[in-house]
């Protein structure tokens, strides 16, 4: 029987388990990326631990989400960041230097190998053949310290390409169509592997935006075979002896396919409030935007940023919109100046901004208040661009250019005939962004910087209030808000966790610390989104022990076992309706039903209601659990 490719990495990396789906599996990991929001805390954790070198053959920490330094701490916890790769061996990207996904695409990506990263959107790497995965912080801090990766097997599900792409159409739409099918919870489990004849037409850049948004589906990871197109990008880099082939085989079995014919699709717009609410650009066009914006790690590409000056070259700007490009690297600015781009692109009233995550994760460019977004980002969950009750769309970014040049929504179509953008013969290969380590120099820590906290063993019984109720799609935005005033704090949870819930119950901080120990409800896919750690942390601290929902996202529910919060489901989900905020509730015997693998029993004391809840755990995660998480248990001796 053939494998897929996603098979052939998982097994040649296998070191405990059966790739089996459902099962849990652990695997070696060759490359670990870590970005300045979550990555501190995991260097953190790294020291925590007593670890004293990075283990995997190479390991980056990128300055890409909070570089702008309007006090002493972003710059205090870079300084952190940079000594400490100096010290332990990883090498460091400075701030400027550009989007992690997108760098680590340009300057270390190698067919074949695996790599974790403290950001769900790592995934991006496998556009060119690699198994890259997004991880929580401690996951990745044990692999630093060269532990395995662990998680569980996922169904392959092979993506079949066929046809082309039309004139003003792009691979944003590609993603947006599948999220448009199968919603934001349609890739739970699951690896998309593509292939087929339509992957030919599809240039190296249009796979790292469909490969990075399948975060937004739920998946594991997205996987493409590293073929001539991929040899083409790394020899354009001056990187063509890092590239080697990587190929399902011609026989390859898959668990499920999935048929797309690229033909077919047209412009898409995906509405404020979830990347899966996605109609025709047509059914949109002519709603006035007054800020517009191309970057992040999904549409910060050099495709990306000429396309764009194609569209709007000797046009320009709506006098009421504000248009900013977010280039992905350093590289890729250089390149853009080099080529003239800047000037065509500056001529037209456009700003060109740092090459950094900036305003995707709500740094910088916070929209007006009830103004409208049109975005080529990745996400547009509520308040995420840094301001209540926000009104963000997701688009392509031939959308964004042409909505640009009217001051409305508009279908790119209209604009007549597109002008075809060539591919380069050569990047920039300039290496100024990084600094490489050499084991030596002190550490030094900022005021901001804390220690990490322990979390707490799980109890024999849990009895506690209902600090919060919620309902569906909760992401971790809404657990844990971006933005600058809240980011600043990543390395110093005491002071992160004040902000929980902070934008969907401005109470909940207060509420939660007089409970002392609490518990939080909530509908299907608790957790979506980022793998933004604080997530767990903030209520860690607060005193949540357990979360009952009707369904988790993938890394958020690692998260909470990682830091001991008990992550339960119920049983039956109907169990949900009846429970009212400050609903005390008691959970007899917790502690031997989870170390039995049985169900836990939950008794609603106002209402004298009594419902099951399930936590599925590996014999790993229920030794990590009851401990009161990885580092608690690490630091105890079990592992």
């Amino acid at each position: 029987m053939g494998r897929s490719l996603a098979r052939q990495l998982i097994e040649s990396h296998l070191v405990t388990g059966k790739a089996v789906a459902g099962e849990e599996i652990g695997i070696t990991v060759d490359q670990v990326l870590l970005t300045d929001t979550n990555g501190i805390m995991s260097w953190l954790q790294f020291e925590a631990m007593g670890l004293t070198r990075a283990m995997p053959g190479r390991v980056v920490s990128y300055a890409d989400h909070q570089v702008y330094q309007v006090d002493s701490r972003n710059s205090d916890d870079h300084r952190y960041m940079q000594a400490v790769s100096r010290k332990y061996g990883a090498v460091f990207s400075k701030p400027g230097n550009g989007i992690c996904h997108q760098v680590h695409m340009e300057s270390f990506s190698v067919p074949g190998q695996t790599l974790l990263g403290s950001d769900s959107h790592t995934p991006l790497c496998g556009a060119a053949g690699m198994l890259a995965i997004g991880a929580g912080g401690l996951d990745v801090a044990v692999a630093l310290g060269g532990g395995p990766y662990f998680f569980t097997m996922p169904k392959v599900v092979h993506v079949r390409l066929t046809g082309a792409l039309q004139p003003w159409v792009t691979a944003k739409d590609v993603i947006l169509e599948l999220l448009r099918r199968l919603t934001v919870n349609g890739g739970t489990g699951k690896i998309f592997e593509y292939g087929g004849p339509g992957l030919r037409s599809l240039q190296a850049a249009q796979r790292m935006t469909i490969a990075n948004m399948g975060a937004e589906l739920g998946l594991t990871t997205s996987i493409f075979p590293s073929d001539e197109i991929t040899r083409s990008f790394l020899t354009r880099l001056g990187r063509g002896d890092d590239w080697r082939p990587a190929a399902p085989d011609d026989d390859a079995t898959y668990d499920d396919q999935i048929e797309l014919d690229l033909s077919t699709l047209t412009p898409l717009v995906a509405l404020p409030g979830s990347p899966d609410r996605v109609v025709p650009v047509e059914e949109v066009a002519g709603t006035q935007v007054e800020q517009v914006m191309v970057g992040s790690c999904t549409n910060g590409s050099w495709y990306d940023m000429a396309s764009v000056t194609d569209v709007i070259r000797g046009r320009r700007v709506h006098p009421s919109v504000s248009f900013v490009l977010f280039p992905g690297s350093h590289k890729i600015l250089e390149t853009m100046a080099r080529e003239g781009l800047l000037t065509d692109l500056l001529a037209a009233g456009a700003t060109v901004s740092e090459s950094t995550c900036g305003s995707c994760a709500g740094i910088g460019h916070v929209p007006a208040a009830g103004v409208k977004s049109l975005r080529a980002f990745n996400r547009n969950f509520p308040g995420r661009s840094g301001v209540k009750d926000d009104e963000v769309y997701l688009c392509s970014s031939l959308v964004a250019a042409a909505s640009a040049l009217t001051g409305v929504i508009t279908d790119p179509r209209t604009l007549g005939a597109q002008a075809a953008t060539a591919l380069l013969p050569r990047f920039a290969t300039s290496t100024v962004g990084f600094v490489e380590s050499d084991g030596q120099g002190e550490i030094p820590r900022g005021p901001n910087i804390k220690p990490v906290p322990l979390g707490e063993p799980v109890p024999e019984t849990l009895e506690a209030p209902v600090v919060i109720k919620l309902g569906d799609k909760i992401s971790t935005d809404d657990i844990s808000p971006a933005g600058s005033a809240v980011l600043v704090f990543r390395s110093n949870i005491p002071a992160i966790s004040e902000f929980t819930f902070k934008y969907v119950d401005g109470e909940f901080a207060t509420r939660a610390r007089a409970a002392g120990r609490s518990v939080i409800v909530a509908g299907e896919l608790y957790g979506q989104g980022s793998s933004r750690e604080a997530a767990a942390t903030g209520p860690m601290y607060l005193g949540v022990r357990a979360v009952i929902v009707k369904s988790f996202a993938r890394i958020h529910r690692s998260n909470l076992i990682n830091w001991g919060i008990v992550p339960l489901v119920f049983d039956d989900p109907a169990s949900l309706g009846p429970i009212e905020r400050d609903d005390r509730l008691r959970l007899p015997g917790l502690r031997a039903a989870l170390a039995a693998g049985e169900r836990v029993t939950v008794v609603n004391e106002r209402t004298g209601a009594r419902f099951t809840a399930s936590c599925v755990l590996t014999a790993r995660e229920r030794d990590i659990l009851l401990a009161g998480g990885l580092l608690a248990h690490t630091r105890g001796g079990r592992s």
